[in-house]
């Protein structure tokens, strides 16, 4: 007995049931390889899903290839299921931020090992060339259809992002630009059903962040096209919209900027991305999401490189003759002084040094320093540069 195999509008090809069966007692485990082999390869789906997400994966993969058994057994009546469960995985992929070139890659790994598995089989029950021949350009020509259907989803949702979403980006980007709490401002709020709020705080993304959309709060504006994605969310930054983020942002690579008045949003985004430039630098540890409001005074330090440059070469110019073993010493037990607030036994106690080392050194740096030290103005300027420094310390390519 024999079934047929009708595909792409070719003549149909004959193949014995008992193939088809034989194969069907692999898809269980074929599916939970290809989601494991994908997770491997695919660097984008490499992090760990949720056991939900997971298990959806395994069951789209497993019917859509009893799907493809079915064709051979003349099971058209699947079709449209299955048709419509590669277009939503696709759609789900655009949702959850994942690139077009990985959901193409997912599914190139998925049809290598299904025919590595095919191959498998074939080898241990013997089955001839000519039906090897027929799978493989069943197999093969079917992935594509596929891959056709899913890439359709996500295009429909990337377009649909740039379209439906349109009168909201737009909004956002009036908020960003000069004079936001204008009439047009308050006309675009309405046309599009946001309600303006008195203050904003901003969340600056990487370039490439996963968002899953659909877990964010209604009222959150979001442009993920831009090339520095971002989004505003109305008020302030509270403990509910703070697990809103972690559900929508599942990386946690993100910096949340200052709740501002409407008017000052592009500050809180420009402070945000600020602070997510010295996390990815190194200057500041990503415990994401960076929150702006606990790293001011690095902010504001590091706020102009070139500026601090030119008053780190004035106001340590006395160290620039001294070998680097030497002023790293001396660097080291002037910050030390100045945040013990001149107390050379504390001062010790941060270096673990005895407080006569500490006396001995500060007599030299006294001599090289004593405008500074002397005079309370002075004294703030160094130490806001020696703290600045020891920040760029962490990264020297920021020098």
């Amino acid at each position: 007995m024999t079934s047929t195999l009708v595909g792409g509008g070719s003549r149909p090809r004959a193949l014995p049931a008992q193939v088809i069966a034989i194969l069907g007692a692999e898809l269980p485990s074929l599916a939970e390889e290809i989601v494991e082999e994908i997770r491997r390869s695919v660097p984008e789906y490499a992090r760990r899903e949720g056991r939900s997400e997971r298990a959806a994966y395994r069951i789209t993969v497993e019917q859509t290839m009893a799907a493809f058994l079915d064709q051979f057994t003349g099971g058209g009546e699947s079709y449209a299921r299955r048709d419509e469960l590669c277009r939503e995985l696709g759609r789900s992929e655009a949702y959850q931020g994942r690139t077009l070139d990985a959901l193409q890659a997912a599914y190139r790994v998925g049809v290598q090992v299904a025919w590595r598995r095919v191959a498998s089989v074939a080898r241990e029950r013997r089955l001839p060339a000519e039906v090897m021949t027929r799978l493989a350009e069943a197999l093969f020509a079917y992935i594509d259809e596929l891959a056709s259907l899913s890439v359709e989803g996500y295009l429909e949702v990337r377009s649909s992002a740039d379209e439906l979403p349109g009168d909201r980006r737009r909004l956002l980007r009036m908020v960003l630009g000069p004079g936001a709490a204008t009439g047009a401002l308050t006309e675009a709020a309405e046309a599009a059903g946001w309600d303006v709020p008195a203050t904003v705080t901003m969340v600056a993304m990487p370039a490439g962040a996963r968002c899953l959309r659909e877990a964010m709060d209604g009222d959150v504006l979001v442009n993920l096209a831009d090339a520095e994605p971002h989004l505003l969310i109305p008020g302030p930054y509270s403990p509910e919209r703070a697990a809103m983020l972690n559900r929508a942002l599942p990386e946690r690579r993100s910096a949340v900027g200052l709740t501002v008045p409407l008017a000052q949003a592009a500050d809180s985004l420009r402070w945000a991305r600020r602070a997510l430039a010295l996390v990815e630098s190194g200057c500041l540890e990503d415990a994401g999401p960076t929150l702006c409001e606990r790293h001011l005074l690095e902010l504001w330090l590091l706020s102009d490189g070139p500026l601090l440059d030119q008053l780190a070469r004035r106001e340590l110019a006395a160290l620039a003759g001294m070998p680097r073993t030497r002023r790293m010493r001396m660097t080291e037990t002037l910050v030390a002084w100045l945040d013990a607030q001149g107390n050379a036994v504390e001062a010790a106690n941060r270096l673990r040094l005895h407080p006569q080392t500490v006396r001995y050194r500060m007599r030299q740096i006294s001599v090289a320093f004593d405008r500074q030290l002397a005079d309370p103005a002075a004294r703030f300027v160094l130490d806001a540069v020696l703290r600045a420094h020891r920040l760029r310390e962490r990264r020297p390519s920021l020098k």
